[in-house]
């Protein structure tokens, strides 16, 4: 029996996870001598490494001094909480990592209380000990108070502390003496972090991942619970819904390095992966022929967050996608059931080509519309919605706890702006020159706030959310004031037609464009939508006049991310998510038939 630790190294976003896990990969030799194949290896996806965050969780394994060490990356994203739930199910420990300036942040707070809450052993890590002005005391001190407050046992408390820096590649029991490699730290997993416990008996095994390979297709992942799985070997599968299926073990791999290598017997408190088995899902348990036991399903917390999607029916339909029908965006959909444990897919009422897609929040599910529009799917997706529930007889609505970190000078604005969208200050603190402002805030309220923030603090605010629990409904919130400026014909943009309608509203369109009728091409300085033709030439005439001839000067246009427009967009509008291109648009394009609408 080799010597197992299982860590899962959890975070808020940006504290440093995965540049210490690339580290601890290097210090494991996972690469050839001289070669350091370090940057980022985890953040394999291109929206990963785009957006420089963590978004589905990965295992790789090191070798240490004759003890394998099983380490788990997490997202530091509370959106992406259902990845981090399943993940820590495979874990005996966990590092805490926490910024040497920052301190725990809201989603620091989220995933140690999952992890407190599974008995997990912790290890904190004061990274980022190299940057000006670091407090890793004070930071030690803040750690020790969070944990107090998440209830950790006597033993929790008693946790081990190390300083240093993932970047430079350095850990040290003292952040003063700074040393050149991370060997402490190794060292400290492997004395602190209890080896899992070997549990005799009949074989289980709980899948707490999906892995895929075009060859053997759906791989399930997890950790051996108790006896040991066998290579060739017949098993019942336990599903979620107390269905028990027979059948067997094609093949067996545990995970070496960065992939896997073959294994004839895997034995319990090893992470493994287990081929040709057919029908499973994430939570099923893999159990002895004749007499099966299933082990508890993950549970996962409630999406609190809806959003209609649907086919695209705009008249650019088709010229740019290779998906658009309905069977389609729903096989897609159905594919992303099986591996996203937070999201849920039901179909809107009567209708076959639309779908309520719920999820943990807009970053959620706007990371799934990114990776369909990257794949090639053409849809539309309708204006994000909470999910309310009547608890007792009253409406009651998701509220998030929300952190801002802003200079102090910007303070007063960001109260102001928060509490119009119904949010409730609950402390402040100052650090230095900037203030840490805490709100609890409908979830509703923090649609579309970032943008806002980040004009208002001019780019500086650091802001982060949380979802904490539901409260009674908290009252209206006005949402975006300013209506649309809307397409009257289809074809193309000339600038002489934007140049003069500049004074009415900025535009989300640059001349040249093709645009077609309902399309929102701009926002409108009043409150009201106006109908405006961008379609619409010069008149050539041979009169020649020194007043009227002046160049076109058109203002560069508004561009929007994915997650903008879903939090810009009113109810009677979509976003239209092609491969190459985001519009907006009116739900009801026909000017008339939207005139209709409202008397009715």
């Amino acid at each position: 029996m080799q010597d197992i630790r299982n860590i899962a190294v959890i975070a808020h976003v940006d504290h440093g996870k995965t540049t210490l896990v690339d580290k601890m990969m290097l210090a494991g030799k996972l690469f050839r001598d001289g070669q350091d194949n370090s940057g980022e290896v985890l953040d394999s996806n291109d929206l990963e490494r785009e957006r420089g965050i963590t978004i589905l969780s990965k295992n790789v394994s090191i070798n240490w001094k004759g003890i394998k060490i099983n380490i788990l990356d997490t997202p530091g994203h509370s959106d992406f909480g259902g990845e981090v739930e399943r993940v820590l199910n495979m874990a005996d420990g966990c590092l805490l990592l926490v910024d040497a300036f920052e301190g725990p942040m809201p989603q620091t707070r989220f995933v140690l209380q999952k992890a407190l809450q599974l008995g997990l052993k912790p290890i904190v890590v004061v990274n980022k000990v190299d940057k000006p002005n670091c407090r890793p005391d004070e930071v030690y001190e803040m750690v020790f108070d969070l944990m107090c407050d998440l209830n950790a046992t006597e033993e929790q408390l008693d946790f081990k502390v190390v300083y240093g820096s993932a970047k430079n590649g350095w850990m040290a029991e003292d952040w003063q003496k700074p040393t050149d490699n991370i060997e402490y730290l190794l060292d400290k997993i492997i004395e602190i972090i209890p080896a899992p416990k070997h549990l005799d008996g009949t074989p289980q095994m709980l899948i707490t991942s999906l892995d895929y390979s075009s060859y053997t297709g759906r791989i399930a992942v997890g950790r051996v619970h108790r006896g040991e799985l066998k290579n060739g070997m017949n098993i019942t599968i336990c599903h979620r819904d107390g269905t028990k299926e027979k059948t067997k073990i094609k093949e067996l791999r545990t995970f070496e390095g960065m992939g896997h290598k073959p294994a004839d017997v895997v034995e319990s408190g090893d992470i493994c992966a287990v081929v040709g088995l057919e029908r499973f899902e994430i939570g099923d348990t893999i159990a002895d022929w004749e007499n099966p036991e299933a082990l508890p399903p993950i549970a996962v917390d409630e999406p609190t967050m809806s959003m209609l999607f649907t086919i695209n029916d705009s008249p650019f339909f088709g010229k740019e996608g290779k998906f658009c029908t309905s069977r389609h965006i729903n096989e897609r959909l159905q594919k992303e059931l099986e591996k996203n444990l937070a999201l849920r897919v039901r179909p809107y009422e009567d209708s076959t080509d639309k779908w309520i897609v719920s999820g943990r929040g807009v970053l959620h599910l706007s990371v799934l519309v990114e990776t369909m529009r990257r794949e090639g799917y053409e849809l539309q997706v309708g204006q994000p919605q909470v999910i309310y529930k009547e608890i007792d007889g009253v409406k009651c609505e998701p509220i998030e706890e929300l952190t801002i970190n802003v200079p102090q000078d910007y303070s007063s604005k960001m109260v102001d702006m928060v509490t119009r969208r119904k949010g409730e200050l609950t402390g402040m603190d100052t650090e230095g020159d900037r203030v840490n402002i805490t709100f609890d805030i409908p979830s509703r309220g923090i649609i579309g706030l970032r943008t806002n923030v980040l004009t208002a603090s001019q780019g500086e605010a650091i802001m982060a959310h949380i979802y904490k629990e539901y409260q009674p409904y908290k009252g209206e919130i006005t949402r975006r004031l300013n209506g649309s400026m809307i397409a009257m014909e289809t074809g193309t943009s000339f600038a002489y037609s934007i140049d003069k309608l500049q004074d009415r509203g900025k535009f989300f369109i640059d001349a040249g464009e093709e645009v077609y009728y309902g399309q929102v091409v701009g926002e409108h300085i009043h409150d009201n939508d106006l109908v405006i033709n961008v379609t619409k030439a010069k008149q050539l005439t041979n009169v020649r006049a020194s007043g009227s001839d002046d160049k076109a000067r058109v203002i560069p246009k508004t561009v929007m991310s994915l997650e903008e427009c879903l939090e810009y967009i009113k109810e009677d509008e979509y976003v239209e998510v092609t491969p190459k291109n985001m519009r907006i648009r009116k739900v009801i394009l026909d000017h008339q038939g939207r005139k209709r609408s409202n008397k009715i």
